[in-house]
């Protein structure tokens, strides 16, 4: 009898550790890689930002990537310290990026995070392991870090190294709206030279289209950073909707692009980042499959990129319009798992 009550102790410690994990867990998804060239590869993608829906982004490109070519990929989120629901002004917390330990390859959709310390060095772990990274629309400037903090040269305003995580380890930071925000959509133009690139495999000329507006970028852009698509600023926010005329597309802005980053440890990783990629751009197919021809890229698969991915969305996708403060509220994480 005396045994009873450490044997119940034991019990409920344990029952408090699986209450825990199960807590943990409700603030990210997975999704396991079904058949396909990816299959065994892991993907880690990192949501957070206040304007573009990543939190609804990356959820259906984790489940592409799944479901039609074979990755596990998990999905993070921004997640509200008081009632674990998505909230993408909360800029300070983003559970579950220890899971980049494991990750092949990190898809990053952030703004302006201030992560604290202990989140931010499986970030930066990643990149300077020389492991590839995909970077999307506000990537660019994806840290703001307080200055008391080991990684504020990661934040996009540091000026050495210039720029930041955006210019050093993605190519650019975050400059200025080049086409008119709201008004003039985006259309990529293949660059000159580049039609033969794997990442463009199966994609037919004005089919990447996206409503954000084209960013500036420097021109030419700094490094090794070899431009793939230029952004043709539309005359509005449909996808036939015809060019701007004028100097704005003289010369376009690169909108998409390859590099590398050698990180701390000597090693050299593939780096593509596109300017394009809110939630509403990846309501166009080329967008897409831009993005999903990117990811074979960057893991050293592009021998496996057939002549046109699949890219078919999978469940309902009705992305939330891009704004400030229009997140939809009250969402779990485990709203996005598939059903």
């Amino acid at each position: 009898m005396s045994r009873m009550p450490a044997r119940a102790a034991i019990c409920l410690a344990l029952l408090v550790m699986i209450s825990s994990a199960l807590h943990a867990d409700d603030q990210w998804v997975v999704y396991e890689g079904k058949a396909g060239p990816g299959k065994g590869k892991h993907i880690v993608l990192v949501s957070g930002d206040e304007e573009y829906r990543s939190e609804e982004a990356l959820p259906q490109l984790g489940k592409i990537l799944a479901v039609h070519h074979g990755f596990k990929c998990t999905v993070l989120f921004a997640i509200d310290k008081n009632d674990g629901t998505i909230n993408p002004k909360e800029v300070s917390n983003i559970p579950g990026l220890e899971s980049l330990k494991t990750a092949d390859l990190m898809i990053i959709a952030t703004r302006f995070r201030n992560l604290p310390d202990e989140q931010m060095q499986h970030v930066v772990d990643h990149f300077e392991s020389g492991r590839p990274i995909i970077g999307l629309r506000t990537a660019t400037h994806a840290f703001n870090i307080s200055g008391n903090s080991k990684f504020s040269k990661w934040t996009w305003t540091s000026k050495e190294p210039s720029g930041g995580f955006g210019r050093q380890v993605l190519g650019e930071t975050w400059v200025a709206h080049h086409g008119a925000h709201g008004s003039e959509s985006t259309r990529g133009i293949v660059a000159p030279g580049k039609e033969s690139h794997p990442i463009l495999r199966g994609i037919k000329a004005g089919e990447i289209w996206g409503p954000t507006d084209v960013y500036t970028v420097a021109i030419p852009l700094p490094g090794d950073s070899q431009p793939l698509v230029l952004g043709q600023v539309v005359k509005g926010m449909k996808f036939d909707d015809p060019p701007l005329e004028g100097k704005k597309n003289d010369p376009m802005m690169p909108v998409a692009w390859t590099k590398t980053y050698k990180g701390a440890n000597g090693k050299s990783a593939r780096i593509f980042t596109t300017t394009m990629g809110a939630a509403t751009d990846l309501v166009a197919e080329g967008t897409r499959r831009m993005i999903v021809n990117a990811t074979y890229w960057a893991l050293g698969m592009e021998d496996q990129i057939p002549e046109k991915s699949k890219v078919d969305l999978v469940g309902e996708f009705k992305p939330t319009p891009f704004g400030f403060d229009k997140f939809v509220r009250g969402v779990k994480p485990e709203a996005h798992a598939m059903k």
